[in-house]
């Protein structure tokens, strides 16, 4: 007998699919060992073919009786088609690495199975009739995917656990997806204390070992699961799945990377119209691309009333970075905060300073009135090209001159300016030498970051935290009064049209930090050269509707998603004379085809690496069937990212 087997291994220059044969009758979705070459890899069985006209080899062993569930091949050839990527390559997706070594099975089959009592044969979910509501809405919504935008403390868990609790009832399992297991403990907590051992956790920390007797288990098992972990979790061998939910949805770790790049939003919408579920996605930020989609079809949910009332609403000062006199003691902190902070070390709560580290790039601004030098064709922030001196959109590839006078207000204040969180936290100790302070960002190591010492955050033995991203989200600090945004138009001054997207989210994510019951006290001072941006007042208002029509229009009005596709094409050569002569060939075919927006070839935001030099073209489309096509056959030196989450 003959069969076509996914090869977990590129060979050649094909699609990664090979014909063996096997002595056995073998069903689609076993897993086996297969010689490539002089090598041996892992396969999965595609389906069974009648005699090739060629010689083939035999499968050597099966590793598995069980096969995988049908909608994870489905899957992986989705991702393959989807991302224009080998198939091959998404294999690494479904199976755990050291697939085929023999483990000794452990008590803690699930690894970080939870350890809770076990809970009630059907828990009751305390609901509210917002909530009840909401889970009415949700079920008739029509559609496999549907959005919930449910602003902060609007309870959206409980409703995902009684939507979980459905589908065990059912003999379902569950997929719940958290943007990092680190930061969502309560969420976990809670899960466990409603359902015991049905919950399974899977993350990044998990031994090899572990992650693989991980997948047995849940390949063998007959007993419905829920299945928490972050985007890797989607693709747990769940047989009988009744249900995902995708929780912060617009988190920008359900996307992933690396190669294969996908995001799992897109993925987790096939597998659910694939399977005929629902797929959840919680937000109380959700990607205007997403929500735009959800508000179209008829699928948006919303749950605007608060579970409990807030204990505190947090005070929130905007101060103006142009006004000098407000930062008489210091160039980076206004003297409303380090007031503040002072007071804050003398009755023994925390501060939290947050920067956006991504936004540290020079950004060209009038000192005077705040106006930012923006493309006049995309509304994105232009960049300085010192050796030019000029001022450059990376996505149009509009130029213009460093104008001399600010074109507003007539002024001659041209500032370029940028600061990082390591200066912050020099400044910090200058101002405070005996305070606990902490800086956590992508520099902290592996023993140093915020997961590894949460507990001495949580419990008040750290005075100062600094830090990005990370300390913006998920966190729940007991003594945290204050909240102090060292620049909060720093992310808007990125030429990327995603800019204006991730810094409402950051704002309304960090003013989240404060006023959750714990203290007496909740202040958020934003520091902006901007005290006028719409994006800033939005976020300080929690006004999530007002922001999405605003970013809608000029999203529509450029030609951005939702309304046009977008393919990232960036190619790296030694030299930069090679990268050129590349870069335009390309540009110059693409930009042949009618159907297609195609920007000049411009300097990647990272221009000159260890690697050489890259180089880049953004290329747009009404049609992703286009954007596709136009891309296919390109020189091989090109990576193409379809869907991007930012153009940077």
């Amino acid at each position: 007998m003959f069969y076509e087997v996914i090869a977990g291994r590129m060979f050649g220059k094909g699609d990664g699919v090979l014909t063996y044969e096997s002595d056995a009758s073998l069903l689609p979705g076993q897993i086996v060992q297969i010689p490539i070459g002089r090598s041996i890899a892992v396969g999965i069985i595609d389906k069974k073919v009648a005699q090739p006209d060629f010689a083939t080899k035999k499968i050597l062993k099966v590793l598995y009786s069980t096969p995988l569930p049908k909608h994870l091949i489905a899957t992986a050839k989705f991702v393959a088609e989807y991302y224009q990527v080998p198939i091959s390559s998404t294999l690494g997706l479904i199976l755990p690495t050291g697939v085929d070594k023999k483990r000794r099975k452990t008590e803690q089959m699930f690894g970080d199975k939870l350890k809770t009592e076990h809970g009630a044969e059907s828990p009751q979910i305390p609901l509210n009739q917002a909530q009840k509501n909401a889970l009415k809405a949700l079920k008739t919504a029509p559609g496999a995917t549907k959005l919930l935008h449910g602003v902060t403390g609007s309870g959206k868990t409980n409703i995902y656990l009684e939507m979980a609790k459905n589908a065990l009832k059912a003999q379902k399992s569950t997929v719940l997806l958290v943007p990092e297991i680190a930061l969502t403990s309560q969420l976990v907590r809670v899960f466990g204390e409603y359902f015991s051992d049905s919950v399974v956790l899977i993350h990044s920390k998990q031994t090899e070992a572990e992650r693989h007797l991980i997948f047995n288990s849940l390949l063998e098992t007959e007993r419905p699961k829920i299945v928490i972990g972050p985007r890797s979790a989607l693709f747990a061998p769940l047989k009988d799945l009744g249900l995902i939910i995708i929780d912060e949805e617009h988190e920008s770790t359900y996307h992933q990377e690396n190669a294969p790049k996908y995001s799992a939003i897109r993925v987790a919408s096939f597998m659910a119209q694939n399977l005929d579920i629902p797929l959840i996605l919680g937000s109380a930020t959700p990607m205007v691309e997403d929500y735009y989609l959800a508000d179209k079809k008829g699928s948006l949910v919303k749950l605007t009333e608060k579970a409990k009332d807030a204990a505190i609403k947090p005070e929130i000062q905007i101060i103006d970075f142009k006004k000098r006199e407000d930062f008489s003691k210091n160039r980076y902190f206004s003297n409303p905060l380090l007031e503040a902070i002072k007071n804050n070390l003398e009755n023994g709560r925390q501060t939290l300073i947050f920067h956006n580290r991504r936004g540290s790039a020079p950004l060209t601004i009038c000192e005077n009135c705040g106006e930012e030098m923006l493309c006049p064709n995309c509304y994105l922030p232009l960049t300085l090209h010192a050796d030019a001196y000029e001022l450059v959109c990376h996505t149009c590839g509009h130029k213009e001159r460093v104008p001399l006078n600010c074109p507003k207000c007539g002024t001659p204040g041209i500032l370029h300016k940028g600061f990082g969180t390591k200066l912050l936290e020099s400044e910090l100790k200058k101002l405070f030498p005996k305070a606990r302070i902490r800086r956590f960002d992508a520099d902290n190591k592996k023993d140093e970051g915020l997961d590894a010492i949460y507990t001495e955050v949580h419990d008040g033995d750290v005075d100062i935290l600094v830090g990005t991203q990370t300390l913006a989200k998920g966190l729940d600090l007991p003594k945290l009064a204050t909240v102090g945004v060292a620049q909060a138009d720093a992310g808007l001054n990125l030429p990327d049209f995603m800019a204006e997207e991730r810094t409402f989210q950051l704002l309304t994510q960090v003013i989240g930090r404060v006023g959750r019951g714990h203290t007496d006290t909740a202040e958020v001072f934003i520091q902006t050269f901007r005290p006028d941006s719409q994006v800033i007042n939005f976020a300080t208002k929690l006004d999530y509707d007002r922001f999405y029509d605003y970013v809608i229009k000029k999203r529509r009005k450029a030609g951005f998603p939702p309304f046009m596709f977008v393919a990232k094409l960036e190619i790296t050569m030694k030299t930069e004379a090679t990268v050129l002569k590349k870069v335009r060939e390309t540009a110059k075919k693409l930009q042949n085809n009618s159907r297609l927006l195609v920007s000049p070839p411009m300097p990647a935001f990272h221009e000159r690496t260890s690697r050489g030099y890259t180089w880049q073209i953004i290329v747009r489309a009404k049609s992703r069937k286009a954007l596709v096509e136009a891309c296919q056959g390109l020189d091989p030196n090109f990576h193409v990212t379809f869907d991007p989450i930012g153009l940077l």
